[in-house]
C-alpha cells in the first residue's frame, strides 16, 4: 500500500522540477509551451533495455517507433491509488487526441517483480491498453539503472509483520523517435494538459 511519504515524493519532486523550469513568452506568435516538464538537454534513453513481459521476455530498447511516441511509466499492480489513477488518465488523453493515438505506444515497467509476475503486470497494463508493452525483470541492478536513466525513484520496504511497501515517483515519460526522453507529466496533471501536449510532440515528429 501507498504511504504519505510516497504522496510526498510525488508532490516534492514535480514541485521542484516545475518551479525551475516554467519560463513561457507573450504574443500570438511565442512557441508553445508544454504543460509537462521538460528536461534540457534531453536525456537520451536509446541505450536502455528491458525484457519485454508482455513479449515472452524479449529484449524491448525504450525508443519510439519513427513517427511515433512512447509514453513510460514505472509502478506496480498492487498500487492503490496513483497508478491506476495515472494510467486512466494517459488513455483518457488518448481518447482526446482520436486517430493521432494510433502514434502512441504506451508501456509500464514494475518495480515490484516480487509479486507481479510477467502474466500479472501484462494484464494490468493491458486492462487499460490492450495492445500496452508491461516490462519486468528480476535483475535488481538492471531495474535500478533503467529508473536511474529516467530520473524515477523507488523503494520498496518490509514492515516488522513482513509487509511489503512501496512508494515511489510517478511520472509519466514521453520518448521520441531518437531515444529522447522530450516531456515528463508528474502524478495529478490533467489529461487535457497530456492531450495538448501529447498533440505538440506529434507535429514535431511530423514535420521533422
Amino acid at each position: 500500500m501507498a504511504s504519505n511519504s510516497s504522496r510526498g515524493i510525488v508532490v516534492g519532486v514535480a514541485v521542484a522540477l516545475t518551479a525551475v523550469l516554467l519560463v513561457s513568452g507573450c504574443g500570438e506568435d511565442a512557441p508553445y509551451v508544454p504543460a509537462g516538464i521538460v528536461r534540457t538537454p534531453a536525456p537520451d534513453v536509446s541505450s536502455v533495455n528491458l525484457p519485454e513481459a508482455s513479449a515472452g521476455g524479449a529484449p524491448f530498447t525504450f525508443r519510439a517507433e519513427p513517427g511515433k511516441l512512447f509514453i513510460l511509466y514505472f509502478g506496480y499492480t498492487a498500487c492503490p491509488d496513483i497508478c491506476p489513477t495515472t494510467m486512466a488518465d494517459l488513455r483518457t488523453a488518448l481518447r482526446q487526441i482520436g486517430d493521432s493515438a494510433d502514434r502512441v505506444d504506451v508501456g509500464m515497467v514494475t518495480i515490484d517483480p516480487l509479486r507481479d509476475t510477467d502474466e500479472l503486470i501484462t494484464a494490468y497494463v493491458q486492462a487499460f491498453f490492450p495492445a500496452g508493452h508491461a516490462f519486468r525483470t528480476d535483475d535488481p541492478e538492471a531495474l535500478r539503472a533503467a529508473a536511474d536513466a529516467f530520473g524515477a525513484g523507488y523503494e520498496v520496504t518490509f514492515d516488522d509483520q513482513g509487509v511489503e511497501e512501496v512508494i515511489h515517483t510517478a511520472f509519466l515519460y514521453a520518448i521520441d523517435d531518437s531515444g529522447h526522453l522530450r516531456l515528463m507529466w508528474p502524478f495529478g496533471i490533467e489529461s487535457e494538459d497530456i492531450a495538448r501536449d501529447l498533440n505538440a510532440l506529434l507535429e514535431e515528429q511530423t514535420n521533422a
